[in-house]
């Protein structure tokens, strides 16, 4: 069960940095243009780093819960 744990724990690392990295790429890929631009509502490029930031967000909760439950487990 601690191995499977441990895993997850992993993956879910993974995948917030992931996230973490394909938000920071779509930031860097935010044109002037876009910017400046007067369209109602947010870009396509702000609407994806949303995205991955609360999808980072939401993979850290999982690790954490994820070392919480560890823990709980290992302290029996």
């Amino acid at each position: 069960m601690q191995t499977l744990l441990v895993i997850l724990i992993v993956l879910a690392a993974i995948a917030a940095l992931v996230s973490l990295i394909r938000g920071i790429v779509s930031f860097l890929q935010t044109t002037e243009a876009e910017l400046k631009s007067d369209a109602g509502g947010p870009s396509v490029s702000s609407q994806k780093q949303n995205k991955m930031m609360f999808a980072r967000v939401g993979f850290q909760a999982i690790a954490v819960i994820l070392c919480v439950i560890l823990l709980a487990l290992n302290r029996q």
